[in-house]
């Protein structure tokens, strides 16, 4: 035989070789796509059971800011009504009180003068009482629901930890 002659059982394994070459790149293939939608199911699932997870916790953290807020109103209304209804006994008071001062002093010098003494002094009160207040107001902080807004950090730091 020359070396130009095809030997033919060559020419047949080669082909074989070929065909279960192709199988198995084909059986590789369909493993492949069954095992990529089998863990696009799993990713699915895990998603969904996140998700539900996540709006369970914010449905929670919702009524316990709702909870903790009608909590601190149901102290705060009626101890702001009543801080209402003394002012305005106070300020009547003050204002009887500044009348008789004024009268007071007009015996010892002009009503004019003994009304602007008076006048004076509520006015450094009245400044006095407005910076103690507003150092009050700014130590007691924001009005928002405290316990609430930590647990819903930690429910996002929870959330992190199971996506990662």
């Amino acid at each position: 035989m020359s070396r130009h002659d095809v030997d033919l059982n060559d020419v047949s394994t080669a082909r074989r070789d070929d065909e279960s070459t192709a199988e198995l790149v084909r059986a590789l293939k369909d493993e492949t796509v069954t095992l990529v939608r089998d863990e696009l199911e799993v990713f699915r699932t895990e998603a969904a059971r996140i998700g539900q997870g996540v709006a369970t916790l914010a449905g929670q953290e919702m009524r316990l800011a709702r909870a903790e807020m009608s909590e601190k109103s149901r102290h705060l209304i009626p101890g702001l009504g009543m801080m209402a209804a003394a002012g305005a006994a106070a300020l009547t008071a003050v204002g009887t009180l500044t009348a008789f001062v004024v009268l007071a002093l007009s015996e010892v010098m002009d009503a004019w003068l003994a009304a602007l003494i008076v006048g004076v002094v509520w006015a450094l009160v009245a400044a006095g009482l407005y910076v103690a207040g507003r150092d009050r107001v700014s130590e007691a902080g924001p009005l928002v629901p405290e316990q609430t807004m930590e647990s819903v950090k930690e429910d996002v730091e929870w959330a992190k930890s199971q996506i990662g």
